[in-house]
């Protein structure tokens, strides 16, 4: 048997480092390829967008003649502006009915349907079918079923002897009848978010607090509810962004009223941008509302990291 020679020892590991480095590096070459349409896509169609956006936000625009250099000039406009902070008004009491309602629902919706009986696969498409309906047809249906007169809801309302309020058409009523709308369509999407992570606890701990005798509200407090507050921080935070993006339900079915009680920052920003064709004005009214929604999201995760610290 032959020796092999100290090179030859020294050179085989060499060889191996070059032929795990060169397919380290072919594989990185065929990951930017394959993500290289995506991210085009992405840099035409919507960071090109909001960078011109912001540019805009800085200039007098109205489609038809050429942007005019302001400076600051929107975003002053922006703190006189009563109309908006009306709009930011509207969202905040939008957002303190919508978000503890959407996560409750949710959460209940998930741990009823996470059982293993028959039927299951059918409710949890029944309650995902509103998530994927038209928000504009969805919106026109409701419309109807809240009509003061023949809607559906006072006609059940007035079996109890309430006499329904003009939902659509009464400042205190109308948009707690948008939140309605919104936490139907809704419900499905974060309910099944919640089944995955329900389904994602391992069954040893249910066994271990079976052994130990605790009853279902003990393992939900101590099991699963711990477990799930990383999936309650996302679905808050997805809730939060869509919450104060809120536009296609308040624009079919009030149209902002009545009296601006319903006018959402979305609303208002089309409003100025495609009505009154103040682009420059808009823009500005738009970064500001994702400078909202950034700092929403920042206090969620600050929240949410104190929540796993204790």
């Amino acid at each position: 048997m032959v020796k092999p020679s100290r090179s030859e020892v020294l050179t085989e590991p060499r060889e191996r480092t070059m032929r795990v480095s060169r397919l380290n590096a072919h594989e990185s070459r065929m990951a930017y390829l394959f993500v290289s349409p995506a991210m085009l896509l992405f840099f035409i169609f919507a960071l090109l967008p909001a960078v011109a956006a912001l540019l805009l936000s800085f200039t007098n625009y109205d489609i038809l003649n050429p942007p005019q250099w302001t400076g600051l000039v929107n975003y002053a406009r922006i703190l006189q502006d009563q109309v908006f902070q009306q709009t930011l008004g509207n969202i905040l009491y939008y957002v303190v009915l919508y978000i503890p309602f959407m996560i409750t629902l949710s959460l209940l919706v998930a741990l009823a349907l996470n059982r293993k009986m028959p039927g299951m696969k059918f409710f949890r498409t029944i309650y995902y079918l509103p998530v994927i309906s038209s928000p504009v047809a969805a919106s026109t249906v409701w419309m109807w079923l809240f009509n003061q007169n023949y809607g559906v809801i006072n006609q059940i309302l007035s079996l109890f002897g309430i006499n329904g309020p003009n939902w659509l058409f009464d400042v205190n009523s109308a948009m707690v009848a948008i939140v309605i709308v919104t936490i139907w369509q809704g419900l499905g999407g974060n309910m099944i978010i919640y089944l995955a992570g329900l389904q994602g606890i391992p069954e040893y701990l249910y066994e271990a607090a079976t052994l130990d005798g605790a009853n279902k509200w003990q393992m939900f407090r101590y099991i699963i509810w711990p477990s799930l507050r990383t999936t309650t921080f996302f679905v808050t935070t997805t809730s939060f962004i869509g919450a104060f993006q809120l536009f296609d339900q308040a624009y079919v079915m009030t149209q902002g009223g009545p009296g601006n009680s319903t006018l959402t920052p979305v609303y208002n920003i089309y409003n100025n941008g495609f009505e009154q064709l103040q682009m420059g004005y808009a823009s500005a009214q738009a970064f500001t509302l994702f400078v909202i929604i950034i700092i929403v999201s920042m206090i969620n995760l600050r929240v949410n990291r104190e929540q796993n610290l204790v």
